[in-house]
């Protein structure tokens, strides 16, 4: 894709795509970088309806002609932007997905995403989780890499299980999901490289 075809893409969802997109894209580095930490965006994608602005970011940030996006229940307008501000395909399930949207009460089970390949591990999906909140909610106490000792992160929406379903996704490392939590301008990261307990 051409500079001049990535950045006419991406004024659908920015009104100053090179800086906003730049300025998404190190967001999104670095929540993943540094698990429970929560970034707010100060210039957010427009979003469409059935996507709040941090999603919506992600996705025009992330997401690309190779990338098939699926989308749980967003709608019409949430599948043109898709298609039209990032140029990505949509895939008909989760498991032909490399990023899929869902809303927090449906991101179980995780085994229904992509987790990789023993030889492509990196092949697994991102899922982009709308969640009720980044600043309440129940507390998930996070260890592992990018993260001194432990750290903490409040999260308002996940369903009942969800400690036990990233727990169980564990022992197949480096296969697994990563998820991008995003609620309204806000979003943080859970890489499948950090324990919750």
């Amino acid at each position: 894709m051409s500079d001049a075809a990535l950045i006419d893409g991406l004024s659908a969802g920015f009104e100053e795509p090179v800086h906003q997109a730049q300025a998404g894209f190190r967001a999104v580095l670095s929540v993943l970088s540094r698990p429970g930490r929560v970034e707010r965006l100060a210039r957010p994608a427009r979003a469409p309806a059935g996507l709040s602005p941090a999603a919506a970011t992600v996705l025009a940030v992330l997401a690309d002609l190779d990338t098939p996006v699926h989308l749980a229940g967003a709608g019409r307008a949430a599948e043109a932007f898709v298609a039209g501000s990032c140029g990505a395909p949509l895939a008909a399930t989760t498991g032909d997905a490399a990023f899929a949207v869902v809303p927090a009460a449906g991101l179980l089970p995780l085994s229904r995403f992509a987790a990789g390949t023993a030889d492509f591990p990196d092949r697994a999906a991102t899922v982009i989780v709308e969640v009720s909140s980044l600043e309440t909610g129940e507390v998930l106490t996070l260890s592992g890499p990018g993260i001194a000792g432990e750290t903490v992160l409040r999260v308002a929406g996940l369903p009942a299980g969800f400690k036990h379903a990233w727990a169980d996704q564990r022992p197949d490392f480096p296969l697994g999901v990563d998820l991008l939590l995003c609620c309204g301008d806000r979003v943080a990261g859970l890489p499948r490289t950090v324990a919750i307990r």
